[in-house]
């Protein structure tokens, strides 16, 4: 898997509203915050994440608080963002919705 250019984040930050560019520990990542109803729903929220990120092998630094989850992701084999951290904010978008 390539790291990503600077251009191609972009354009796929553009299609992914309220995620943007975060620093992880010296690394580019990418971060989103959800606000949840509860912190039981947040619970849950954080339970469906976990099993999307089983699915694709690429799993996400999870922040569970009252009333939020606060999601970053970033390819940690390449030390950077590649296209697996972008399949990743789009599915859990899908879980948000």
């Amino acid at each position: 898997m390539a790291e990503l250019t600077q251009t191609q984040v972009n354009e796929r930050l553009a299609a992914l509203p309220g995620w943007r560019r975060t620093d992880m520990g010296g690394k580019p990542g990418i971060e989103k915050i959800f606000k949840t109803k509860n912190f039981l729903a947040g619970l849950g929220f954080v339970t469906r994440i976990a099993v999307v990120a089983e699915q694709l092998n690429h799993h996400p630094d999870v922040t569970l608080t009252y009333p939020r989850v606060i999601v970053q992701s970033t390819t940690h084999d390449v030390g950077g963002l590649t296209d697996n951290d972008f399949e990743l904010a789009r599915r859990i978008d899908g879980l948000a919705e």
